[in-house]
C-alpha cells in the first residue's frame, strides 16, 4: 500500500504584518492532488495542524473542504486520515467528522471517548485490512495524566512523559492482533521528540512542561512500522530511527524556515509488516522568503537586482540594515526600492537594524556573524519568557525556581487557545 505522510499545513496563516498565505496553500493542495494521482497514493495521512488557529477564517475552511471534495474524484486514493495538532481545535475538526467519514475521510481531532476510535482499518469497509492506523492526535496534558497535589516540576514532567508513552502502548496493544496477521501498522503523533533540530522553537510553542525534548523514538512501541509525526516544520528522522519521522511543513512558515526543504513523504508498505520504503518528494516553492542584509546601499541594490525567476508569486523579504544612516532615510529608500521592482518582491518585515560581532584582533580566529534578531512574529510566548528568566535581573534565581516558573507558565499557555 502506498501512503503519503504530510503535516503542518497551517491553513489560514497570516504572515508577518497580516499577509495571507491562501494562494500558496492553494498551489500546494493543487500539487498534492496531482502528486497523489501520479504516485498512485492510496492513503493520505495528515499529522496535525491542518489549520493555523482554532478558529480558522472561512476561506481556509473552504480550501480544506474543497480539497477533500476534489480528492474523492481520485482514481486511487480511497482513504484519508487526519489528526488534530496543537494549533487545531478538536471541536472544529470533529464538527464535520461524521459527514466526512461517509467520504472515507477519518478525522480524529482529539482523544476520543471511545479509545478504539483511534484504531482505523484500511481500506475502509474491506473484509481484510491492508493497513491499520493508530490515529493519535495531539495529546493534551489532561489526556495523559492527572494532577497530583505536591508534585514538583520534574515529577510532573516525568508523569507527562510516561503518560504519553503509555497512551501509545495502549494503542499498540489494541492493534497487536493485526501485527500477528502480518498487517502493517502506522501510527501518527503531534509532539516534540527528543533528538530533533531545535530551531523550530522560534515558530512553535513548547508542548510539554519543562524541557521540549520529552519523548524519544524508543517511546513508540516496536509494533509500529512507521510513526508519522507533525509539529516540527523541518523534515527529519527522530533518534536515528528511519521509521519515526517528521514530514515537515509544505511551505516555509517564517523567515527562519528557508534553509531546509519543504517535503511530503511517500511510503510503500509491503505485506508482513516492516519499515516501509520511504521517498521524500519536494514540494514546489511558489513564493520565496528572503533575508536581505547589509548597508543601505547594498540592500537597495539587492532589491533592485532581484530576479524572481519562475516563481508564481512575488517574493517576500525581511530587510536588515547596518546602522549609520538616519532611520527615516533608510525606511524611505528601502520602500522606494521595493516599490520600483514591479511586483517582483515586497518587504514584509523591516527594515530593522543589523549589527555584526566586533572585529577580532589580527591573527585571532574570525568571530562568527551575529545572527539577526528574530522578528516578533517568529517568537513564541515561551521563548520570550525563557529569555526573561535568563536575563541578569533574574540571575539569582536557582534552577528549582526557574523550573517551577517555566512549568507554571507552560500550564498557562496550554490553558490559552492558540491564536
Amino acid at each position: 500500500m502506498r501512503v503519503l505522510h504530510t503535516a503542518d499545513w497551517h491553513l489560514g496563516q497570516r504572515f508577518q504584518n497580516g499577509h495571507e498565505r491562501l494562494a500558496e496553500h492553494r498551489c500546494f493542495l493543487d500539487w498534492l492532488l496531482k502528486t497523489i494521482e501520479e504516485e498512485c497514493v492510496e492513503v493520505l495521512v495528515v499529522a496535525g495542524d491542518v489549520f493555523d488557529t482554532g478558529s480558522p477564517p472561512a476561506a481556509a475552511r473552504q480550501l480544506y473542504y474543497d480539497f477533500l471534495a476534489s480528492l474523492r474524484r481520485s482514481a486511487c486514493c480511497h482513504d484519508v486520515v487526519i489528526v488534530g495538532g496543537n494549533h487545531d481545535s478538536a471541536a472544529t475538526l470533529n464538527a464535520s467528522a461524521s459527514l466526512l467519514k461517509g467520504l472515507r475521510v477519518h478525522v480524529v481531532g482529539g482523544v476520543p471517548e471511545q479509545f478504539d476510535e483511534q484504531c482505523i482499518r484500511l481500506p475502509h469497509g474491506a473484509e481484510e485490512p491492508r493497513l491499520v492506523v493508530a490515529a493519535v492526535p495531539y495529546l493534551r496534558d489532561g489526556d495523559v495524566r492527572r494532577l497530583v497535589p505536591g508534585e514538583n516540576a520534574a515529577e510532573r514532567e516525568a508523569r507527562l512523559r510516561d503518560g504519553i508513552a503509555a497512551h501509545y502502548q495502549q494503542v499498540a496493544d489494541c492493534l497487536l492482533h493485526y501485527r500477528e496477521q502480518g498487517v502493517p501498522v502506522l501510527a501518527t503523533g503531534h509532539l516534540f521528540a527528543a533528538g530533533c533540530a531545535d530551531n523550530d522553537q522560534l515558530t512553535e510553542r513548547p508542548l510539554s512542561i519543562g524541557n521540549l525534548g520529552q519523548i524519544t523514538a524508543d517511546a513508540f512501541p516496536a509494533l509500529f512500522d512507521y510513526v508519522a509525526l507533525g509539529h516540527l516544520h523541518r523534515p527529519q528522522v527522530v533518534g536515528g530511527q528511519e521509521r519515526v519521522r517528521y514530514s515537515g511543513a509544505p511551505i516555509p512558515l517564517s523567515f527562519s524556515e528557508t534553509s531546509h526543504p519543504q517535503q511530503v513523504l511517500l511510503l510503500t508498505f509491503e505485506a508482513g509488516g516492516c519499515c516501509p520504503r520511504i521517498e521524500a518528494l519536494d514540494v514546489p516553492c511558489e513564493r520565496r522568503l528572503l533575508r536581505l542584509r547589509g548597508t543601505l546601499e547594498e540592500v537597495v541594490k539587492q532589491l533592485a537586482e532581484y530576479d524572481n525567476g519562475d516563481f508564481q508569486h512575488e517574493a517576500w523579504a525581511e530587510v536588515l540594515v547596518r546602522p549609520g544612516q538616519p532611520w527615516a532615510l533608510v525606511q524611505e529608500q528601502v520602500r522606494e526600492a521595493w516599490l520600483s521592482t514591479e511586483g517582483r518582491i515586497r518587504v514584509v518585515a523591516g527594515p530593522r537594524p543589523w549589527r555584526e560581532v566586533e572585529a577580532t584582533p589580527e591573527g585571532a580566529p574570525a568571530a562568527a556573524e551575529a545572527p539577526p534578531l528574530p522578528h516578533l512574529d517568529e517568537l513564541t510566548p515561551q521563548v520570550v519568557f525563557d529569555q526573561l528568566l535568563d536575563s541578569p535581573a533574574y540571575a539569582s534565581f536557582g534552577e528549582d525556581t526557574r523550573a517551577e516558573l517555566r512549568s507554571t507558565f507552560a500550564e498557562l499557555l496550554r490553558s490559552t487557545p492558540a491564536n
